[in-house]
């Protein structure tokens, strides 16, 4: 049994796993340097207190 589709991938609102890939490595990008701010800034206010 074939399968025939109506529409193409783009159109049918699917996203292709590149494009999750892409979005997962970003997210966790702009965690790690949100992260990293804050410890930073942490860091920088102990320091700061002595």
């Amino acid at each position: 049994m074939s399968v025939v589709r109506t529409q193409p991938p783009e159109a049918s609102g699917v996203r292709r796993v590149r494009e999750q890939a892409r979005d997962a490595v970003t997210l966790m990008a702009f965690s790690a340097s949100l992260s990293l701010g804050c410890a930073l800034l942490l860091v920088l206010t102990h320091l700061a207190g002595r």
